[in-house]
């Protein structure tokens, strides 16, 4: 299990936390994730899983919860970065911020590139709902991993060839891994919300 490895080239500039009108809501719905166990801590292997970004207004770049902050309960404002920059292709992403960028953001940024009108992104974890929608939503290649290129590719395929009301995709090579999105943080947990709430 790899979770919370960044495996793009990561060009980190320390600053402070992104702070825009959006905020509240952003730390509400991530808390709700952590209380409902769809974004924590893996004791066993000792690593964070799930994140969750938002694309606010006032910005020209999403903000994303930091890499391996699953174990903290209330994630403050201090927790998030600004994504200022990414290149697909050349497996590169820029941040700044309070903490490096989540290990996902490379998958967050392909969402948001595939759908203009998509305004927020949600990654969680839970086993069994992922064997539920395996293959019934639209699910990545098992032969592909988390936070690479090859993953921003699979869903902008999976984008390409699946009716683009379809909220929830489900990552094959990712055990455990589910990702929903929508124009709002309130539409982007909605699926979620619906099976475990």
């Amino acid at each position: 299990m790899d979770d919370g490895v960044i495996k793009f080239r990561l060009d980190w500039q320390e600053g402070k936390a992104p702070g825009f009108p959006e905020m509240e809501e952003l730390l509400l719905w991530r808390d709700r994730m952590y209380e409902l166990g769809l974004i924590g801590y893996d004791e066993k292997h000792q690593v964070g899983y799930g994140n969750i970004s938002v694309l606010p207004e006032a910005l020209p770049n999403f903000v994303i919860s930091g890499t391996q902050t699953g174990h903290i309960q209330n994630l403050a404002a201090g927790y998030y970065t600004e994504v200022t920059g990414y290149s697909i292709s050349e497996n590169q992403l820029t941040c700044r911020g309070p903490v490096k960028a989540s290990s996902e953001s490379l998958t967050h940024a392909a969402i948001y590139e595939a759908d203009s009108e998509i305004r927020a992104v949600i990654h969680i974890h839970h086993d069994a709902q992922w064997e539920t929608w395996l293959g019934k939503v639209p699910t990545t290649s098992e032969k592909v991993p988390y936070g690479t290129p090859e993953m921003a590719a699979e869903i902008h395929r999976l984008f390409l060839e699946n009716d683009s009301h379809q909220e929830v995709i489900a990552m094959a090579g990712h055990q455990g891994g589910l990702i929903s999105f929508g124009t709002s943080l309130e539409e982007a947990a909605r699926p979620f919300m619906e099976v475990f709430a």
